[in-house]
């Protein structure tokens, strides 16, 4: 590819052309990403996938109820259509692609979609936002977190608090059904999530297993979303909320199954290994902690989102990309006796790693 010789050869011979061919496509395909991403985008701010999921319109009616005029919306429309967004039907209708459905059908695609715009804005000079990440509007989502004293921030600052565990809350689905589907929760008692947020995962281990009580800790402000939920879905009499920062405060004791979903990447080293230490402490012998977040791909394996979490983690403020090995050595350093890796069908979503602590409960 380097050499325009062995280019023009490769091209001419039919058992080398497919290479060539497919490795400019995938050049092409790099250099045209930020366009992709803009057609997605236009798409789900004008909801047209909703309004081709209630039935396929031509591009006149999309035209009238998306305000844009036809031939400038023919533009978005033919693009949608090349990225498999949406796709051609009878009588010049336009209806959802194969990629288009499952944003149709899932609110939290379509939150975490807008809420990349964010970031689309932080790397528009992409060299200054690898010189100063905290300055973006990604870093100032949730300024709440890295602050020295968040449980009072989160007080203050709810409205950020609440705009940001909605979205978290929105996005949490596919983690939520990877994580009941990989891993049994019939042999505990009681469970502690920790980092809550607005508590949906909790209500969704709830349901499935009347078996279990709940402890709930996050910041004050997060804990009040979280309660006015359960209350909604009457399950508050199994929940326990406990407020507090976890980067400074003792968590509760009482449970055998600390979960910890989402929340190690957004934190630096020495942060994540201060929370992973509380939870250590707050377990009995043979407790366990359960780990579910998306993880970056071992040396040599193929990658999976990891050209996405890497830089998107930066832009957040401190947070880090790990491999489930270096989960599992933090895990092992705090004092965990064994740490399995959980196989899960859909590890884009998240893994899951299992540390448990010595003895017997």
């Amino acid at each position: 590819m380097t050499r325009p010789g062995l280019y023009r050869m490769s091209i001419s011979n039919p058992l080398t052309r497919w290479v060539t061919r497919r490795r400019t496509k995938q050049v092409f395909d790099l250099m045209s990403g930020f366009v992709h991403s803009q057609v997605l985008l236009s798409c789900v701010k004008l909801n047209i996938f909703s309004m081709v999921r209630e039935a396929p319109a031509t591009l006149e009616e999309l035209s009238v109820r998306c305000k844009v005029p036809a031939p400038v919306l023919q533009r978005l429309i033919l693009s949608a259509i090349a990225l498999r967004l949406l796709e051609h039907r009878s009588q010049q209708r336009i209806g959802l692609g194969a990629l288009g459905a499952p944003l149709a059908a899932h609110e939290g695609i379509r939150a975490m979609v807008e809420h990349n715009n964010l970031l689309y804005h932080d790397m528009a000079d992409p060299l200054e936002f690898l010189r100063d990440t905290w300055r973006g509007g990604m870093a100032g989502y949730w300024p709440y977190a890295h602050s020295e004293s968040p449980a009072q921030d989160s007080v203050a600052k709810g409205d950020q608090v609440g705009r940001y565990s909605a979205l978290m809350a929105a996005s949490q689905n596919f983690v939520i059904e990877e994580i009941l589907s990989a891993y049994s929760f019939q042999k505990h008692r009681c469970m502690m999530d920790v980092g809550c947020g607005m508590g949906r995962f909790v209500a969704a281990v709830a349901q499935q297993h009347p078996q279990l009580k709940f402890q709930l800790f996050d910041l004050p402000a997060v804990l009040a979303l979280t309660q006015k939920n359960h209350v909604s879905l009457g399950l508050e009499g199994r929940m326990r909320y406990h407020p507090g920062s976890f980067f400074h405060d003792d968590l509760p004791q009482g449970a055998d199954l600390i979960t910890l979903v989402r929340v190690a990447h957004d934190h630096p080293d020495d942060a994540v290994l201060g929370i992973m230490k509380r939870i250590y402490q707050a377990l009995p012998a043979g407790g366990s902690l359960l780990l579910a977040e998306p993880m970056a791909q071992e040396p040599g394996d193929p990658p999976l989102g990891d050209a996405y979490f890497h830089l998107y983690l930066l832009a957040m403020g401190a947070g880090r990309y790990r491999t489930a090995s270096e989960l599992k050595a933090m895990l092992l350093e705090t004092g965990f006796e064994r740490v399995e890796l959980v196989p899960n069908a859909m590890p884009i979503h998240t893994r899951l790693l299992v540390a448990r602590k010595s003895g017997s409960i």
